[in-house]
């Protein structure tokens, strides 16, 4: 199997436990990025804020990215970020799941 990048945007309010749940399943190399998206906010005002970038409101989210080698680490990444990435609603977030191309090792 080519190694996969496991990308998912979900709350920045349950980023803390869903890193935590990750680092339980041996997931170190995990990027965390601020950004802003048009995810449903869960109630709280704070997390919502006009952007005169987009035109809309946004919300405050957070992606993380991670790169897995087997189609189990894949299916262990994506089942510990949808159980603590949920907020309750229906909709709390997304998964994307991309086959990488190549992986250049960056060396002395």
């Amino acid at each position: 199997m080519s190694r996969r990048e496991v990308k998912a945007f979900i709350h920045r309010n349950r980023v803390a436990d869903v890193v935590n749940a990750l680092n339980r399943a041996n997931f170190h190399n995990i990027s965390v990025v601020d950004v802003q998206g048009i995810l449903k906010t869960i109630g709280d005002d704070d997390e919502n804020h006009y952007s005169v970038e987009v035109g809309q409101k946004v919300v405050k989210e957070v992606k993380l990215e991670l790169v897995c080698d087997t189609d189990a680490r894949v299916e262990s990444a994506v089942k510990a970020i949808r159980e603590h990435a949920r907020t309750g609603q229906a909709s709390a977030g997304w998964i994307f799941i991309t086959e990488i191309q190549s992986a250049i090792e960056i060396t002395a």
